[in-house]
């Protein structure tokens, strides 16, 4: 139940406190209503708590804030408020009226025959006061809640014979019908007519030097971004000499880049030099460099230290899943050598042009790695680069601010042992132009 102070502008003089009682008189019901049944044990009802166990003595040191010094919760802002880094402690006090039942066992369909292309089911009784998306997620195995809503938005549920709402709730019995296959059909590449740049390729792979913006195949069931891929281009200029280790959603594919990330991605056109490609990747076989933008220096000016290694686990962040991060213990092992090829000190303030060799290939690997030690890559507004960079002179200065709408990050050099003939490969993709002219911008060139 949210305090006054959550409420909407506004609102906030409006009382909550028969939501409270509600809420209230609703738990002792229950409560009584298991005692009664004989189902309640009373070992394990939990307490409730006077206001006056929460008054901690003056000497406590919580006294100043309830979360002082509690492990995980860092301080943010002027005002120096708590909340939670990655993540959340345990409680300190259980919530009064919280039962262990309250989520209940909710039946599997794995049954689910169509007639006349419509699945028809009755909702069991323990999915009383649940919401419509929330029981079909539970009830259909293998259906994602984004599913159920695409489901629901579409107007392919209905429940007793009406459209079903996704936060609709359930009170046992209902009759819902959904038209139409639950889970969306696995999706094939598309041969596409797509300008590629190959860099080298012979009967057993190719090296293309992929553009930004291009995504290197769609994911599983999305079918509204299966356009475009590189997957789709490399089918029409290859047509199907492509390995099919990977699936049928990416064949070829032994590796990835991320889709505003440019450069050298190497294909396979049979699952032979696929699995060979698999190993030297997974054992660390090949060289990788990329080249990328980062604002600051990495080192001071007058530093020796123009180079180093980043050794830093990365996990997925709980929070914006989107993300990954090195804050969180129990990730997977990321190795970035880094070499700074020149600092820029120009109209828009530092810059470091970082020469970055990769061991292993996580995801986001350099782009976390670079906001990890404080330095941003230019563009990539997911890990806090900015998305305008300004003149340091403000408003008066003489050139005018700007933004990239990619990643200043570009995949240069690739060296490998062929897997057939052990010849070594060396290949390498200039910068492209769009790139350039930001180096020059930031340099300060005219």
């Amino acid at each position: 139940m949210p305090s006054k102070n959550m409420l909407p502008k506004g609102q906030r003089r409006r009382t909550v406190k028969h939501e409270y009682r509600a809420q209230r008189t609703l738990s002792q019901e229950r409560e009584a209503a298991l005692r009664a049944a004989g189902e309640l044990d009373e070992e394990i009802v939990r307490e409730t708590y006077d206001t006056a166990d929460f008054n901690l003595p003056s000497s406590s040191p919580l006294h100043t804030s309830p979360f002082a010094n509690v492990p995980g919760l860092v301080t943010s802002g002027p005002s120096g408020g708590k909340h939670p880094q990655e993540e959340q402690s345990p409680r300190r006090y259980p919530a009064p009226y919280v039962f262990e039942d309250e989520a209940p066992e909710i039946q599997v369909l794995d049954d689910l025959e169509a007639e006349d292309g419509v699945r028809s089911f009755t909702v069991e009784s323990a999915a009383r006061d649940m919401r419509l998306d929330a029981y079909l997620a539970k009830a259909i195995p293998d259906i994602s809640r984004a599913r159920v809503v695409l489901l629901i938005e579409k107007g392919q549920v209905t429940v007793d014979g009406n459209p079903g709402k996704g936060k609709q709730k359930l009170k046992g019995g209902e009759m819902i019908e959904i038209e139409g296959e639950p889970r969306p059909e696995p999706l094939h590449a598309q041969p596409e007519d797509i300008p590629l740049t190959i860099v080298y390729e012979d009967d057993d792979l190719a090296v293309v030097d992929k553009a930004a913006g291009m995504m290197v195949h769609a994911g599983a069931g999305d079918s509204e971004r299966n356009r475009g891929t590189l997957v789709n281009a490399l089918l029409f200029h290859m047509g199907k000499s492509l390995s099919q280790v990977s699936g049928d959603l990416r064949p070829g594919i032994v590796h990835r880049l991320d889709k505003q990330t440019s450069g050298l991605i190497v294909v396979a056109k049979n699952d032979s030099t696929h699995r060979k490609l698999s190993e030297m990747f997974s054992e660390r076989r090949l060289r990788k460099v990329y080249l990328t933008l980062v604002h600051g220096w990495i080192a001071p000016a007058t530093g020796a230290q123009d180079s180093g290694t980043i050794q830093l686990p990365i996990s997925r962040d709980l929070v914006r899943r989107i993300r990954m991060t090195t804050r969180r213990t129990g990730g997977r092992s990321a190795v970035s050598h880094w070499r700074v090829l020149e600092k820029i000190s120009g109209p828009y303030g530092k810059f470091s042009l970082v020469e970055v060799r990769i061991e292993t290939g996580r995801t986001h690997q350099i782009r976390v790695h670079m906001q990890a030690i404080g330095h941003p890559v230019v563009g990539d507004f997911l890990y806090g680069a900015p998305h305008r960079i300004n003149p340091i002179g403000g408003p008066q200065a003489e050139v005018e601010g700007f933004g990239l709408e990619r990643n200043f990050l570009h995949a240069a050099e690739l060296e490998f042992v062929h897997p057939r003939t052990g010849e070594k490969l060396a290949l390498d993709a200039a910068l492209p132009e769009e790139l350039v002219q930001v180096l020059e911008r930031v340099r300060g060139a005219s």
